[in-house]
């Protein structure tokens, strides 16, 4: 049975995640773990490309 399936738009770069939180190794004064959130430079945090160039990815 054919699927008709479109290109995804999810970024090539950070896959559909992007926003993340690294931890660092080290602690806070609280005893938490300090993190730094990253967000993917390729999307601007969206997740998503545009559709042209989601067709180009996915050729």
């Amino acid at each position: 049975m054919p699927e008709n399936t479109r290109p995804t738009r999810h970024c090539p770069d950070c896959d559909g995640f992007p926003r993340v939180a690294i931890t660092t190794g080290l602690r806070t004064h609280t005893g938490a773990r300090h993190t730094v959130k990253v967000t993917c430079r390729t999307c601007n945090g969206t997740g998503l490309v545009p559709r042209r160039l989601a067709t180009s990815v996915g050729r």
